[in-house]
């Protein structure tokens, strides 16, 4: 299986996919130093046209890079462009809810998204079997999702105002939203 990670920045995911037994390729505006072995690179403006062919990818997959886009359709379409027949398409943006106050502190946001607002996008740009739900960053919950329970009772002070040094208490509090669908 072919895995395309657009916005792919250290390369993180792309490791971690490639870990797992994809053959992995890694987009991005510049390659960070230390970018996983194994994993093809190429340097490209994500926000544009990709640089590969038609259906070329089984899952195409990206993480905080939808929110920087000034034409988020443009972007989707490009994503299922590149996928195959029914391929998978994962993208992730953090949570206008949770972040509202700080999501702005990153200059280059400029689409805040939520649940229905990835739903409709993702629908729009030709995208069908179309999901969108929250998601919880911190892998323990993925672990012990029993512990899900201390992380609303932290959001219900509301969405994050200040980025917290206790990881368990920022990311139980600053949400992603997930949308996947089918080409």
């Amino acid at each position: 299986m072919r895995l395309l990670d657009v916005g792919c920045g250290r390369g993180d995911f792309a490791g971690a996919f490639l870990a797992e037994g994809l053959a992995v390729d890694g987009v991005d505006r510049e390659a960070a130093e230390g970018f996983p072995p194994g994993v093809t690179f190429t340097s490209s403006d994500v926000a544009q046209t990709l640089p590969y062919p038609d259906g070329t990818f089984d899952v195409v997959f990206s993480k905080s890079v939808v929110e920087h886009m000034v034409d988020p359709e443009l972007f989707v379409r490009e994503n299922l462009r590149v996928l195959k027949h029914d391929g998978l398409l994962i993208c992730m943006t953090p949570d206008w809810k949770t972040t509202l106050y700080i999501f702005y502190d990153d200059h280059t946001h400029v689409r805040p998204l939520t649940v229905l607002g990835m739903q409709d996008l993702l629908t729009i740009s030709g995208a069908r079997d179309v999901v969108s739900e929250i998601f919880y960053q911190l892998p323990v919950l993925w672990r012990y999702p029993w512990l899900i329970v201390f992380s609303k009772l932290l959001q219900i002070a509301g969405p994050v105002k200040k980025l917290h040094k206790n990881k368990f208490v920022r990311w139980s509090r600053e949400l992603m939203v997930l949308g996947y669908a089918r080409k």
